[in-house]
This record gives C-alpha cells, structure tokens and sequence, in this order.
C-alpha cells in the first residue's frame, strides 16, 4: 500500500467514528448496530476510492473537488440504501470527502 492509501484509510474510519457520533445524537435508539456499523464503513470506502486515486500532482483545491465528488457518489450509496432519511448524514459525507482528499493529497510525500 502506498503512503495516500494509508493516510485515506486511516482518515475515512477516523471520521466514520464521528458520523456513528453525530447519528447517536441525532437519532439515538431509532438506530441499530448495523446501520451504525454501515455508515462507519461507508465512511472507510470512501477513504479506500479516494486513496486509490494516484493524482498527477499535488493541487489541493483540486483535491478538494475530487474529494467532494467522490464523498458524494460514495455517501449517495448509504443515503438512498436508507430511503433518503439521513440528509445531514449525506451531507457529511460530501464534506468528509474533502477532508480525505485534503489529508491524502497534503501529508502523501
């Protein structure tokens, strides 16, 4: 594994802990395991797309427009598996896109 792989990974199941965070206090016992369980890993593919991806150099406003994409077609897979009931949820993910790519892209030397 290259050194933006690791630092995706890590990144992305990082900040799935705070998705399972921001769900618990959003929706608390209407929430099982599984789902939590679901998003976190979500959260952690994203990481894995976004650290696959081998840019041609490093621009980090690029970076962040990829990582928003990517957070985004990543995101819309947990979003519409739950009939469209987690928007903040959704939103995050587009906003932890870009923060992966920004770290991946940054810290990969």
């Amino acid at each position: 594994m290259n050194k933006r792989l690791i630092i995706a990974i890590l990144t992305g199941a990082i900040l799935g802990i705070f998705c399972i965070i921001g769900i618990n206090l959003r929706m608390g016992d209407q929430v099982t395991g599984l789902f939590l369980f679901a998003t976190w890993f979500n959260r952690v593919v994203m990481g894995l797309a976004i650290g696959l991806y081998t840019p041609k150099r490093k621009d980090i406003k690029l970076s962040m427009i990829r990582g928003g994409v990517i957070g985004l077609v990543v995101s819309f897979s947990l979003y519409s598996a739950t009939n469209f009931i987690d928007t903040p949820g959704f939103i995050a993910g587009i906003i932890y896109g870009i923060i992966i790519d920004f770290f991946a892209t940054k810290y990969d030397i």
